[in-house]
């Protein structure tokens, strides 16, 4: 099953590959095709459009200074002109009949032939300069060639006529073609292996990220990828590796949390169950004796309430059902009531609370949940003395900065190790702390508060013990 769905990736990131190669290098390809049609163009036209005109434009202008010549003076003309033409070796320069015939030649062998050209055809016939390429009939050999008609009077005399190869030209544009073609080959070769080494750079991390990323799907928490680059890839291999460890942290913090609840639930449950047992069996004479069993059973019976009401606000907190029944409310008054309710209990157990009020005389108004704050000022209460309690003092006081009421509660117990403060209010963490708990309270009560538009800070107090920070809106 893990070979084909490997495969199948492999499938995947092949069809990547062949999708970005085609959509990338399939235009540079369709660009440096057009470039070099528009090139090869550009060439033919300098080449052979321009070689073309250029002897157009010359058959034109010797046949114009012939114009005063009559048929006889045109042949002697002629061969006057022929036998002082210093460019044979490049140029062939002609001189024909009325019939196509060539009179004179600067090439001595084709003198007395007769060419068979279009543009011969098109002289005499249309009386206008004409040009053809092709090949010689006579020689098979590609040549450029053009001519003009000599008129005299309205009659035409003979004709001019100028032939070059094109062997030179077509190697000329042959090579130049060979070139352009092998600078767009090196560029379409450059752009294809950047492309390919781009995209390899791409999908081989992809790839070992996603056997990575199925193999912690798999269950295998924990585990991290080599990070390798620092860009987009480097910053998903940093979110996996962030997620695994996360996930991994969450199952171990699920684990320890029904560790912990089985624990604190087992607890109560062994003391009620042993007290009724010794009760039920008559093994108690004394009222006295009955007395503390029923206290303890009630004591250990509102211990197991009171984290069954935490797993419920967790499970409400969870699914969305949480909800504040908002109302205006004096936040002084409330938390008043909550150190009240604490101060004798406290004092039985050796803890002096102390309440500094450093707020305005009158009332801090809210808008809140004023059940919901009692259970936030309770819940730290009690985490305070629990965690704390070693210290024999809790100090809660009240003040208003600004906008913001600001409610510290703080014990003057170890404190939190410095490490665990960033995961104290994550769900179920309970850290190296020994004290009987769920883990989920602190949780609860920064749902609470951020919900009420609040903050809620936990640090490490000078001088030594825990401090918790809760910041309101104050309305106006």
């Amino acid at each position: 099953m893990a070979k084909t769905t490997r495969l199948q990736d492999q499938v995947k990131i092949r069809g990547i590959r062949r999708r970005w190669l085609l959509n990338s290098v399939a235009i540079v390809l369709l660009i440096l095709t057009l470039a070099v049609g528009a090139f090869a163009a550009m060439l033919w036209s300098y080449y052979y459009s321009g070689t073309e005109d250029d002897l157009a434009r010359k058959a034109t202008s010797s046949a114009n200074g012939f114009r005063m010549y009559t048929r006889s003076d045109y042949r002697a003309a002629a061969q006057q002109t022929v036998s002082s033409y210093e460019d044979k070796g490049q140029l062939e320069l002609q001189f024909l009949d009325t019939s196509g015939a060539v009179l004179f030649s600067g090439n001595d062998l084709t003198a007395g032939s007769t060419p068979s050209t279009p543009d011969i055809q098109k002289a005499l016939n249309e009386r206008g300069a004409g040009a053809w390429k092709g090949r010689d009939p006579d020689t098979g050999e590609r040549i450029l060639a053009a001519s003009c008609p000599v008129i005299y009077q309205g009659e035409v005399v003979g004709v001019i006529r100028y032939v070059t190869s094109l062997s030179e030209i077509d190697r000329q544009f042959v090579f130049s073609m060979a070139v352009i073609a092998a600078i767009a080959l090196a560029i379409f070769a450059m752009v294809y292996f950047s492309n390919l080494y781009f995209v390899r750079s791409i999908v081989e991390p992809l790839a070992g990220i996603t056997e990575i990323a199925q193999v912690i799907a798999g269950g295998s928490y924990g585990v991290q990828i080599e990070k390798q680059y620092d860009d987009e890839i480097g910053e998903l291999t940093d979110a996996i590796n962030d997620m695994s460890l996360k996930i991994r942290q969450s199952e171990k913090t699920q684990s320890e949390f029904i560790s912990s609840v089985s624990h604190e639930l087992r607890t109560p449950l062994t003391a009620i169950t042993g007290w009724a047992e010794t009760i039920q069996s008559g093994e108690c004479r004394s009222a006295d004796d009955i007395r503390k069993g029923m206290g303890i059973i009630v004591s250990e019976s509102k211990r197991l309430n009171n984290m069954v009401e935490e797993l419920l606000e967790f499970s409400r907190i969870e699914d969305g059902r949480f909800t504040l029944s908002v109302e205006p409310l004096d936040l002084k008054a409330e938390l008043e009531d909550a150190v009240y309710t604490y101060t004798e209990f406290f004092r039985r157990e050796g803890i002096d609370l102390n309440y500094m009020d450093d707020g305005p005389e009158e009332m801090i108004p809210i808008s809140g949940d004023p059940e919901r704050l009692r259970q936030v000022f309770c819940n730290l209460l009690d985490n305070a003395a629990k965690h704390g309690g070693v210290g024999k003092r809790i100090d809660v006081s009240i003040r208003q900065e600004g906008q913001d009421a600001v409610i510290c509660i703080r014990d003057y117990g170890p404190g939190a190790p410095k490490e665990e403060l960033p995961f104290l209010k994550n769900k179920f963490y309970k850290g190296s702390s020994k004290a009987r708990g769920s883990g989920i309270g602190l949780a609860v009560c920064e749902e609470i508060v951020t919900r009420h538009e609040g903050r809620m800070d936990v640090s490490n107090a000078e001088g030594g013990g825990f401090q918790v920070a809760i910041r309101l809106p104050v309305e106006n």
